[in-house]
């Protein structure tokens, strides 16, 4: 996998949920944290937002606004409309909710909220900003816009199959929202940080070498030779803009990888091992309890296995 599935499938924790809301004007609600990440999509009408800290940020048809984070925040037909506790968080709302007012002036949003495994949070997904607006302009984005039409009309009309349509269609509109900041972020001449990482085709060989086997037992020569770079100019670069040395990120992701394998699965310790690329199950328990501080027979002790 590449590197934005795979920080994405590090963290779930179970089915995302999803709903299509009609919000008759006035309204004013207060949206309490969720554990995982929320969206709301503006269909008909206009909103505003009030993110955690900053001015209200107006939203209309066709905005999308996602916060990574699961922050608090509210949700108003007007800036100066009071806002009250909310009966239910976006990851409360069930598949298909809609209220029955047909009021013209109401405000029609798709919402929902995945949820999301912060002990392991890979930085990509940290460095995310509390909230993220994507404002709908004409020819932008395109397949952000799809998967917004595809998913809104199987909230408005479900048929057969929707059990299993609906969560392929919230994982294919979060990797488009991620898509569609990461694009702006570098369109706008960022130099720094995950957007310029996978812009960056030398840090980003690297990083697709590194995920699609981890447990390969990868040299920063052997890498720097897949990006076309001398070992130290790679490591320079992978550093820079990464935030880490390209040894530090690959034993970061080897043992969130093993701590997942641990959690989730009955795996043999050695076999563990093997696969994020230890020959001995001495040295990759020494390696995992300096990662998690804990080493790996009490973690998976210390964790229950998560059932979906």
């Amino acid at each position: 996998m590449d590197v934005l599935s795979d920080a994405v499938t590090a963290m779930r924790t179970g089915q995302p949920h999803s709903g299509r809301v009609h919000r008759p004007a006035p309204f004013g609600m207060r949206n309490p944290p969720v554990a995982g990440a929320g969206f709301h999509i503006v269909l008909q009408g206009s909103c505003w937002l009030f993110p955690p800290d900053g001015a209200p940020i107006a939203l209309g048809v066709g905005d999308v606004a996602f916060l990574p984070h699961g922050a608090a925040h509210g949700l108003a037909d007007n800036p100066s409309t009071p806002l009250m506790d909310a009966a239910a968080s976006p990851a409360e709302t069930s598949p298909g909710q809609h209220a029955t007012d047909s009021s013209a002036a109401a405000t029609v949003m798709l919402c929902g909220a995945y949820l999301l495994d912060r002990s392991r949070a890979h930085p990509l997904l940290s460095d995310l900003p509390e909230v993220i607006h994507l404002p709908a302009r004409v020819g932008h984005h395109p397949g952000l816009r799809a998967a917004v039409d595809l998913l809104g009309e199987e909230l408005e009309q479900p048929r057969p199959g929707g059990d299993a349509m609906l969560p392929a269609l919230l994982d294919v509109l979060l990797l488009h929202i991620l898509r569609a900041w990461f694009d702006e972020q570098s369109a706008h001449g960022a130099t720094t940080g995950w957007a310029a990482a996978l812009r960056d085709p030398a840090v980003a060989a690297g990083l697709r070498a590194i995920h699609s086997d981890p447990g390969q037992p990868w040299t920063v020569a052997e890498l720097a030779s897949r990006a076309g770079l001398s070992r130290a100019a790679f490591a320079r670069r992978f550093t820079a803009l990464v935030g880490q040395p390209p040894q530090a990120y690959l034993t970061w992701w080897r043992m969130t990888l093993a701590a997942r394998m641990l959690r989730d699965t009955d795996a043999p310790l050695a076999t563990v091992a093997r696969k994020v690329g230890y020959t001995s199950e001495f040295a990759f328990a020494h390696a995992f309890k300096r990662e998690l501080g804990l080493a790996p027979g009490g973690f998976r002790r210390s964790t229950s296995r998560q059932v979906v």
